[in-house]
């Protein structure tokens, strides 16, 4: 079933500025770094680890998804597919710093896709991609910066 789009506006408030909250710590890893050299070796690990977190946490809104589901056949795909982001989390852990930046750009971005999906499906509000193209265009732009800066 397809919803109608909805812009920022339709956004509930909190949702909205908390999403925007979050993405302080994807920028102070990207910037702060340029400001401050000396926090580089520092920030650098605490960005990975936030980056993994969010798309761990990403994965927990379609298990939730999933759970509201009223059809018992439907889960099994979608609880299957919520647990692999923080299986691709874990997996960019291990990887070099430039390796695991680029797998977390493809990973945000694949799960803006799942999150629009979701949304055409019926299962997540109307207003969801509007927040979710805001917020993963602002990660992985902030993924992207750091990446530049660990391969120039």
């Amino acid at each position: 079933m397809t919803r109608p789009a909805a812009g920022l506006a339709a956004v509930p408030r909190p949702a909205l500025l908390l999403g925007l909250g979050g993405l302080l710590p994807f920028w102070a890893g990207a910037l702060l770094p340029v400001l401050r050299p000396d926090l580089g070796p520092a920030l650098m690990p605490a960005l990975l680890g936030y980056a993994a977190v969010i798309l761990a946490f990403m994965g927990a809104v379609h298990w939730g998804l999933a759970m509201a589901d009223p059809d018992p056949a439907a889960p099994w795909a979608r609880f299957g597919g919520s647990v692999v982001p923080p299986l691709v989390a874990w997996v960019a852990l291990l990887l070099p710093t430039p390796g695991a930046l680029a797998l977390f750009v493809a990973a945000f971005g694949l799960l803006y896709a799942a999150d629009l999906r979701a949304v055409a499906a019926g299962w997540a509000p109307a207003w969801y991609p509007a927040l979710r193209r805001l917020l993963t265009a602002l990660v992985v732009l902030a993924l992207l910066v750091a990446l530049l800066r660990t391969v120039a």
